[in-house]
């Protein structure tokens, strides 16, 4: 007689790693193909042709750093480098200041609150286009602010950014931070309401005030949020170019230009396309230079915790 407990017990061989969620991994192949071969792909030629002399196709003729050495010799260059940096330093400042600000009143649980979320939000549903030329009717002096605010009695006031080339990127900042500020108002909105009510019950407690609350236990908390949201801000401001066109074509003069604008002029308007290469790899290098701390900040202190 043979008993039950001498029976072996019935192993199933568990699939190997490669075959699970086989459905899933088979249906991200095209998105995986299109990311290597269009961006990677993209990314590496565009990089091998900025050491060409290519004009208005594309040539293999290498003239090693020749492109590089006339990019940095631009005084356009330049002027869009520092123009980039300029309006990138503010825009984080300011975006962060103001949204963070913003959510933390409507977090208060204050009346309308879902009125207010989406006329902050409405404007980035829209354009660059869009409000680079609203902005742009806006700020003029003929019949803009300056305009309406003469029109009332007062005769001296003066307020024409985009045709002054000392301030005329804070014209572009103003109309940046008008779209932009609303989706990182509603992820550090998302933010705040994830932290739990009992900590500003123990800081009531402990009879901590809410501003020192805010600095010294609900922002730390929100380190992710706010490294999200840099990074957000972060690849805006390297890709501005859509604005810079619409509200003073990089004008007056050469006083707005930004990188993005410098590579469309020269690969489709001067039809150089080494020097377009050049400055859309410096473009890379920065993109890059972003990425890599907020990896390692997202990724590496994890592991280090």
């Amino acid at each position: 007689m043979t008993l039950v407990s001498d029976i072996p017990a019935q192993t199933h061989k568990r699939p190997p790693r490669l075959f699970h969620n086989l459905m899933a991994k088979i249906a991200s192949i095209p998105m995986i193909l299109t990311a290597v071969v269009v961006f990677l792909g993209g990314t590496t030629w565009t990089v091998v042709y900025s050491f060409t002399g290519s004009r208005m196709l594309p040539r293999t003729n290498w003239v090693g750093l020749d492109q590089y050495e006339r990019l940095w010799a631009s005084d356009r260059w330049i002027i869009s480098i520092k123009n980039l940096a300029l309006y990138g330093v503010c825009s984080m400042i300011f975006t962060l200041v103001v949204a963070f600000t913003l959510a933390a009143l409507l977090d208060r649980k204050i009346r309308f609150e879902g009125a207010f979320r989406t006329i902050f939000l409405y404007p980035f549903a829209l354009s660059f286009v869009v409000t680079g030329l609203a902005w742009q009717w806006i700020l003029n002096p003929d019949f803009g602010l300056q305009s309406v605010v003469r029109s009332w009695g007062w005769e001296s006031f003066t307020f024409n950014p985009l045709n002054d080339p000392d301030t005329v990127m804070f014209g572009l900042l103003i109309a940046g931070l008008w779209q932009g500020t609303g989706l990182i108002m509603c992820i550090m909105l998302a933010g705040l309401r994830g932290i739990d009510e009992d900590i500003w019950k123990a800081a009531r407690v402990d009879g901590i005030g809410t501003i020192k609350t805010y600095l010294l236990v609900i922002i730390p908390m929100m380190r992710p949020v706010f490294i999200t949201s840099l990074v957000l801000i972060a690849s805006g401001i390297i890709k501005l170019y859509d604005l810079v066109v619409a509200q003073t074509n990089g004008g007056p003069g050469i006083s707005s230009e930004v990188p993005a604008k410098y590579v469309i002029e020269y690969m489709f308007r001067a039809q150089n396309l080494g020097q377009g290469f050049a400055a859309s790899t410096m473009m890379l290098v920065s993109v890059v230079i972003i990425l890599i701390p907020w990896a390692y900040l997202e990724f590496g202190g994890r592991k280090n915790g």
